[in-house]
């Protein structure tokens, strides 16, 4: 397992799927959670075009979990993504980052915007630039479900959630709806990723003071690299109008709402996850005007 030191000596693991075509650097891939970068696997075959190195956040996975828990907010973490790239070697890195990881992702670019090349934010959580989702939001993408024969039981249990009546019970009723497909694959995924959460990492990634919307916004607002944003058509957890808010943040975004995906889009259909993504990151860079000539 691959490691390298942070900039506060702390030692930070990552994985590495396949070989990408010859000179073209790596994708760095940010997980959510924060967790274990495991449950992304190879993004639904997206290494057989790039290659991928996906990052386990400090406290996750196999990188070290720091004494001071501190360290872990998300705002901090970005010097750790900043010491991958010099490890890496990379003048600019192309990013990926999914779920919670696009938080990190967004203060990455506003705090070092010209060591990002291109940008994927994949079924992004929206916290870092503070657009508010509604329960209704949540219940309107929720309800494109209602065919399926576990729907009453999960839509009670959202129902709950969003009146402000969380249990533990209540929130292993909805994982169904962050899946295209509720079946055997999809809930070994959602097991599996339930034993990679250490909650004392997730609390300090979001502690007070990780975040500043306006001032992210403002960078994002000058980010001028291309960015994918890419929303599952029925995720209650980046519902595709949110994502499209998100968007309109930047100012050279696309936003592509996959049909009948989740929160997990690689996972319900890697075809067209992979076609989306590869053919974004493949993309030749834009030439400036001064190379126009």
């Amino acid at each position: 397992m691959p490691t390298f030191s942070a900039h506060d000596g702390i030692k930070i693991a990552y994985h590495v799927f396949g070989e990408g075509p010859p000179g073209v650097p790596p994708v760095v891939c940010l997980p959510g959670g924060p967790q274990d970068s495991v449950y992304l696997g190879d993004l639904g075959g997206l290494s057989a075009h790039r290659q991928l190195v996906m990052l386990d956040l400090r406290g996750t996975g196999r990188s070290a979990l720091p004494e001071d828990l501190a360290s872990c907010r998300c705002d901090r973490l970005v010097e750790d993504v900043e010491a991958l790239r010099e490890h890496l070697g990379l003048d600019r890195m192309d990013l990926l980052a999914h779920s919670g990881g696009a938080n990190l992702a967004a203060l990455h670019v506003g705090r070092h915007p010209g060591r990002v090349g291109k940008l994927a934010l994949i079924a992004p959580s929206v916290r870092a630039v503070g657009i508010a989702i509604t329960g209704d939001l949540r219940l309107e993408a929720a309800r494109l479900r209602r065919g399926e024969p576990w729907f009453p039981a999960a839509f009670a249990a959202l129902e709950a959630i969003v009146a402000g009546r969380a249990t533990d019970d209540a929130w292993q009723a909805v994982a169904a709806f962050s899946y295209g497909r509720w079946d055997a694959a999809a809930q070994a995924h959602h097991a599996a990723e339930d034993e990679q959460m250490n909650r004392e990492v997730v609390a300090a990634f979001g502690a007070e003071g990780a975040f500043d919307p306006d001032d992210t916004r403002t960078a994002l607002a000058r980010f001028t690299p291309p960015v994918l944003l890419l929303a599952g058509e029925v995720d209650p957890g980046a519902p595709p109008r949110a994502v499209a808010e998100f968007a309109e943040l930047f100012p050279n975004a696309e936003l592509v709402v996959q049909s009948g995906a989740g929160h997990f889009p690689w996972l319900d259909d890697a075809d067209r996850f992979v076609a989306t993504t590869a053919e974004f990151l493949g993309r030749a860079p834009a030439r400036s005007p001064a190379e126009h000539g």
